[in-house]
C-alpha cells in the first residue's frame, strides 16, 4: 500500500507531500490542484508502462509541465509585501515524482537534456530520466537504498558494495523497461509489476453508441477496461466468480426492488439487463439511463474479482443523479477493504458518504500564489519525504 505520495515541480505542485491510507478522498475548489493530482498519479504509473516520455510530450512537453511561478515564494510575497517575482534559477529544473510504501520506495526525477551532452539529433527537448531509485521501508535514505540510478549507470545494492548493472542506460526510459534480473535485481520486477497493476478509472462512455449499451462478444473478464467496453462480460464474471452477493446488494442498494441479469445470444454476445420494480419486461442497456449505466460500470470496476493494489477513480460522480451518491459512497468503502482507493471528487454528497467512514483520510488541497497546497498540513503533518537529488 502506497504511505505517502510526493510531487515536486509539476504544475502547481510545487512541493507536495500527502500520506494515504486505504480509503483517501481528495476533495478541493475548483482549479485547487485535484486534476495536477491526479494526473501526476498517472505520470508516475507510466514509469512502469514505459510511456512517461511519450505522456509528458501530449502535456506539451517538459518545459510546459514545470512549476510556472518563481523558485521559490518568500514570506514577504506570501504576505503581500512585496509583488511575485523571480531571479536566476539556482538549481537545474527537475520534475519529481515519487511514493513510498510498506516494503519498497521509488522516485524517478526528470529533467532537460544538458547542451553540452547533445550529439546531433532532432530531439532535442526530449525529457531525460536523471536519476531513479528504489529504497527499502517507507522513507529514503542513503543506507536503505537497493537500486540507484545516475544518468546512464545503474547499480544495485550487493550486500554491502555496490554492484554496476549496466553502463549504457537509456536516458529516455525507466529502469522497469530496461533491467530485468530476477537474481541482482529483483526489487525493479516487484515494483514493476505492482505499478503495472495500478487500475485508473477516469471516463466511462454512456452515450447512445457508448460500447457498454450494445451486445458484445463476452469472455471472462476479471477486470473491467478502463473504458467499460465490457461490462456484460465482467459482471457474469462477478456472478460466477466473484462476490455475487455484493453485486445484488449494490444494485438493490442503488435501486431498490431491482435485479440485474446478464442474457447471451446464440452468438455469444452478453447484453445487459435490469428488472426494475413496476415493469413488465427487464431493460436492456440501450435503454438505460446515463447514471444507471454509468453506476453498473462502477459496480463492475469495484466488485472486481482481481483487486489490484490501487485503484484511482477521478470524478465518479460524472452524469450520476444525487440520490446515487450515497449508494455509491457505500461501494467504494467496501471496495476499500481489499484495495488501496483513491478517490478524486468535488461532489458533497459522495465526499460526505466516503467521510462516514472511520478509515477514510480525507485531503483537502487549496491553492495559494499559485501553488496547491493541503489545507490544515502543518510541519509536523507531513510526511518525511527526502528526495535523492534534491540539491542538484
Amino acid at each position: 500500500m502506497i504511505r505517502t505520495l510526493a510531487i515536486g515541480n509539476y504544475r502547481s505542485l510545487l512541493d507536495l507531500v500527502i500520506p494515504f491510507g486505504n480509503l483517501n478522498v481528495i476533495t478541493g475548489d475548483n482549479a485547487s490542484g485535484k486534476s495536477n493530482l491526479y494526473k501526476a498519479l498517472r505520470l508516475l504509473s507510466e514509469t512502469a508502462q514505459g510511456g512517461v516520455i511519450n505522456s509528458l510530450a501530449r502535456e506539451g512537453g517538459l518545459n510546459s509541465t514545470f512549476w510556472a511561478g518563481p523558485e521559490n515564494i518568500s514570506d514577504r510575497m506570501r504576505k503581500g509585501e512585496v509583488e511575485i517575482q523571480g531571479g536566476a534559477r539556482q538549481k537545474s529544473a527537475r520534475l519529481r515524482l515519487g511514493f513510498s510504501g510498506d516494503d519498497f520506495g521509488y522516485s524517478i526525477s526528470l529533467g532537460l537534456p544538458s547542451p553540452g551532452n547533445l550529439g546531433p539529433t532532432a530531439f532535442a527537448l526530449d525529457p531525460e530520466i536523471k536519476r531513479e531509485c528504489i529504497w527499502a521501508g517507507n522513507s529514503f535514505r542513503p543506507a536503505s537504498v537497493l537500486v540507484d540510478r545516475t544518468g546512464a549507470v545503474t547499480k544495485v545494492r550487493s550486500n554491502r558494495s555496490w554492484e554496476v548493472i549496466s553502463q549504457h542506460t537509456s536516458n529516455f526510459e525507466s529502469i522497469f523497461g530496461q533491467v530485468a534480473d530476477p537474481e541482482k535485481a529483483p526489487e525493479i520486477i516487484a515494483l514493476r509489476e505492482e505499478i503495472k497493476s495500478w487500475r485508473f478509472y477516469d471516463h466511462f462512455r454512456s452515450d447512445n453508441d457508448a460500447p457498454a449499451r450494445l451486445p458484445q462478444l463476452g469472455t471472462r473478464t476479471p477486470v473491467l477496461h478502463h473504458d467499460g467496453r465490457d461490462l456484460a462480460a465482467a459482471l457474469q464474471t462477478i456472478i460466477e466468480i466473484g462476490d455475487v452477493e455484493a453485486l445484488n446488494e449494490a444494485v438493490s442498494d442503488a435501486f431498490p426492488g431491482a435485479k440485474l441479469c446478464i442474457s447471451v445470444q446464440e452468438d455469444g454476445r452478453f447484453n445487459v439487463n435490469l428488472r426494475q420494480e413496476g415493469l413488465l419486461r427487464p431493460l436492456s442497456a440501450s435503454e438505460l439511463s446515463d447514471g444507471t449505466l454509468r453506476y453498473l460500470l462502477w459496480v463492475a470496476a469495484l466488485l472486481t474479482p482481481r483487486p489490484p493494489p490501487l485503484m484511482v477513480l477521478n470524478e465518479p460522480e460524472t452524469s450520476l443523479h444525487p440520490d446515487l451518491l450515497p449508494a455509491l459512497g457505500r461501494l467504494i468503502i467496501r471496495a476499500s477493504t481489499t484495495t488501496q482507493v483513491w478517490v478524486v471528487s468535488h461532489a458533497s454528497r459522495l465526499i460526505a458518504a466516503l467521510e462516514d467512514s472511520e478509515y477514510c483520510n480525507s485531503v483537502h488541497l487549496s491553492k495559494t500564489l499559485g501553488q496547491t497546497e493541503v489545507v490544515g498540513q502543518g510541519m509536523l503533518d507531513r510526511p518525511s519525504w527526502h528526495w535523492p537529488d534534491k540539491n542538484k
